[in-house]
């Protein structure tokens, strides 16, 4: 029994990684971080709008989870859509989604339940989506 235990211990793998896809896929779309902003600021926009305190923790809970979640698209994009020649070619984008990450973190839409906060991220999504679907059109 010990040897099998050891046996097994060794199969293992030593280290675990995750990506996006196992494939990879090659299957990107700005809209998984656009969908995951607009749940964003209409969490802040109910939290404005209810008093009940447990409503509003829940609320926070949920506006914090979705930031996450749009920070992780964009990442993906970030990194694994946008190649060289896009940098080349759109200069800004490194500014841009370092902009949109910070704005789906602590010192944006994760960091406060201002919807206006909300929209700042869903803009510069938006300018990410525009810079997006025209690599689209040109591959």
């Amino acid at each position: 029994m010990r040897l099998l235990s050891r046996i097994r211990s060794l199969r293992r793998p030593l280290l675990e990684a995750t990506a996006h896809c196992d494939l990879p896929c090659g299957v990107y779309d700005p809209a998984q971080a656009r969908i995951e902003a607009e749940s964003v600021k209409a969490v802040q926009e109910k939290y404005q709008a209810n008093e009940d305190p447990e409503f509003r923790a829940r609320a926070v809970l949920i506006k914090e989870q979705r930031s996450e979640l749009v920070k992780h698209h964009l990442w993906v994009l970030w990194t694994d859509y946008f190649k060289p020649p896009h940098f080349e070619k759109y200069p800004e984008l490194h500014d841009l989604f370092n902009r949109a990450t910070k704005a789906a973190g602590a010192s944006g839409t994760k960091g406060t339940m201002d919807p206006a906060k909300g929209q700042e991220l869903l803009d510069l999504i938006a300018q990410i989506d525009k810079i997006f679907w025209e690599t689209k059109a040109a591959a």
